[in-house]
């Protein structure tokens, strides 16, 4: 009886340990205020999920209510960049990497996302 309990357990385990997916901040938690007012982003995703589909994945900074796409990292496996502009008043900016990708099931594909933990970028002055 005791046993009925922890198989569907066990099940469950195994299968959230066979779809770890990592995202890595590489922005710098303090950037030094330029004059375009332009700053970058960067992040990686490292995934075991075998059904997702590589080409699908679409990521983006998500700033308050504004999201800004970003494009792959030239000649680096898994790793996204972009611009964002940030007005020269500001000194902390809060941020959260969103990616929206597609996976492989039956009968067909499905949607889905994973959404970083928040992060903090201080704007300081030289």
């Amino acid at each position: 009886m005791r046993l009925k309990k922890l198989l569907p357990l066990s099940l469950g385990l195994v299968f959230l340990a066979g779809c770890a997916t990592t995202i890595t901040n590489l922005t710098p938690r303090e950037q030094i205020r330029n004059a375009n007012g332009l700053y970058p982003f960067e992040v990686a995703l490292d995934t075991t999920q075998q059904t997702l589909r590589k080409d699908s994945i679409q990521p983006s900074v998500i700033i308050g209510l504004e999201s800004y796409p970003m494009r792959p990292t030239p000649m680096l496996k898994n790793r996204w960049e972009t611009l964002i502009p940030i007005p020269p008043d500001k000194e902390y900016v809060n941020y959260q990497f969103k990616f929206d990708y597609e996976y492989h099931s039956i009968p067909q594909r499905k949607s889905g996302s994973k959404l970083s933990p928040p992060y903090q970028l201080r704007l300081k002055d030289r």
